[in-house]
């Protein structure tokens, strides 16, 4: 029974070597049953094996037609350039490693088709590869508003509403306010507060959180203070701590040189030059081959052709 489920069971995919093979082009829509409806049906099967491919995977024209028993390897190659032409893929040649030394050969597939600009961007590294997905913010709850019953009054503005709207302080001024709690001997005055909240600013500027400014003031006190405001002024001045060190972010890694090649003949060239991923001759070739063409239609193709040769050197004997 074990082995009858080892027979049935489906062969894993080919691998590329580390770092060749299949790539997923970033920002894809969702996978959905008709993402290829739009294409023929030979280039819609090889779109839809190659969607379910893991990254890394082998998609050259010999490991597909390996795969995919109903088209040869001819008929791989035209449906891969009509792919490209379609937007859904592009052949690149890629630096990576360590000081971008190395070199690979990647296909980069996207279920989404892109056009020219759209992949000349990501080869320029100005696409992300993870696109974060925006999140709705969820609607604020409206009240009901019926037009014929007329709002309720507002609250009066009461004496203590008011008063507690200009209280508002800085945190400095909290600050300041707090070392009373801390320490009795530097109760500050309302006037001794705002008078020092400026000097109290800088130190929350450089980073100081109001219990660590709390302990510095006051530490090492005198046993009696007179006058807590000069004291604390002086200290303000005294025990101010230097300005946080800068450290310099570490640059951002650059991004991967990726050069375009040809997808049906492998030539490089800038993504100007290719248009749809086809240089001239391969654009050439997909214009005199109707898409969707299978392989028995092509192999029917050549027959009458070479029939129509048979018959011309027929009639010169």
């Amino acid at each position: 029974m074990a082995a009858a489920n080892l027979i049935g069971a489906p062969r894993p995919p080919a691998m590329a070597s580390p770092g060749y093979g299949k790539r997923s082009a970033p920002d894809q829509a969702p996978r959905r049953r008709d993402d290829f409806a739009h294409l023929p049906e030979r280039e819609a099967c090889i779109a839809s094996h190659i969607d379910r491919l893991p990254d890394g995977a082998a998609i050259d024209t010999k490991t597909l037609a390996a795969t995919l028993p109903a088209y040869g390897q001819q008929a791989v190659r035209s449906g891969l350039n009509a792919l490209s032409h379609a937007g859904h893929l592009r052949r690149v040649r890629e630096q990576v490693g360590e000081g971008r030394t190395q070199w690979v050969f990647r296909t980069y597939f996207s279920r989404t088709p892109r056009g020219d600009a759209w992949w000349a961007c990501f080869l320029a590294g100005d696409v992300p590869d993870v696109v974060d997905s925006p999140v709705a913010a969820a609607p604020r709850p409206t009240a009901e508003v019926h037009p014929d019953e007329e709002p309720p009054p507002r609250p009066a503005r009461t004496a203590r509403t008011a008063w507690t709207a200009r209280a508002a302080r800085s945190d400095a001024y909290e600050a300041l306010a707090a070392l009373g709690r801390t320490d009795a001997r530097l109760t500050l005055s309302a006037a001794e507060c705002a008078a020092l909240e400026d000097l109290a600013a800088e130190w929350l500027a450089r980073g100081v959180t109001p219990s660590d400014f709390a302990r510095t003031i006051t530490a090492g006190l005198p046993d009696v203070v007179h006058s807590p405001g000069a004291l604390t002024r002086k200290r303000l001045i005294d025990k101010l701590p230097p300005e946080p060190v800068r450290i310099a972010r570490a640059a951002a890694p650059d991004a991967p040189r990726r050069l375009m090649e040809c997808t049906g003949c492998g030539t490089p060239g800038r993504p100007e030059a290719l248009p749809g991923g086809l240089c001239r001759p391969c654009r050439g070739d997909l214009s005199d081959e109707p898409l969707g063409a299978t392989e028995v239609e092509i192999h029917a193709r050549i027959e009458r052709l070479r029939a129509t040769l048979r018959t011309r050197e027929r009639r010169r004997t």
